[in-house]
């Protein structure tokens, strides 16, 4: 049989335990990036380092302006960009392979059309959304 003082002593210590998981879940990882480097993360909350030498690739440029566009500019913590770890994963591989200039317009074109497609049907479906409100 428990005492009713350890019963007393039970809630507060899972309670401590609790609170202690959810710091470490909130912050596993430092948010200062290695020397040289600067940390994203991509929509599906995956972290990366990138090397800062990356920022003057016009695909990473192209990503931060449209992660600037979808999020705004962020006060406290990192940049979110507006891809999943996959296609990061993969312009980071062309990018330290030194990409030609053909598959970097490709990649271009392709992340600003899949952008403005998705970004255009955002727009068309909250504007029926405020007919149907309307209208109701």
């Amino acid at each position: 049989m428990i005492s009713p003082k350890r019963l007393i002593e039970l809630p507060m210590k899972w309670q401590r335990m609790a609170s202690a998981k959810r710091r470490r879940i909130l912050y596993p990882r430092s948010l200062v990036a290695d020397k040289g480097h600067f940390v994203v993360y991509t929509t599906d909350e995956k972290r990366f380092m990138v090397p800062l030498e990356y920022l003057s690739q016009n695909v990473f440029i192209e990503l931060l302006r449209i992660s600037e566009e979808e999020f705004g500019l962020p006060t406290h913590g990192a940049i979110t960009l507006p891809c999943d770890s996959t296609l990061l994963k993969y312009v980071i591989l062309l990018v330290r392979g030194h990409m030609p200039a053909e598959l970097e317009k490709a990649l271009l074109t392709s992340i600003a059309t899949c952008h403005h497609l998705a970004s255009s049907s955002l727009t068309q479906g909250q504007g029926h959304q405020q007919t149907l409100i309307l209208g109701y």
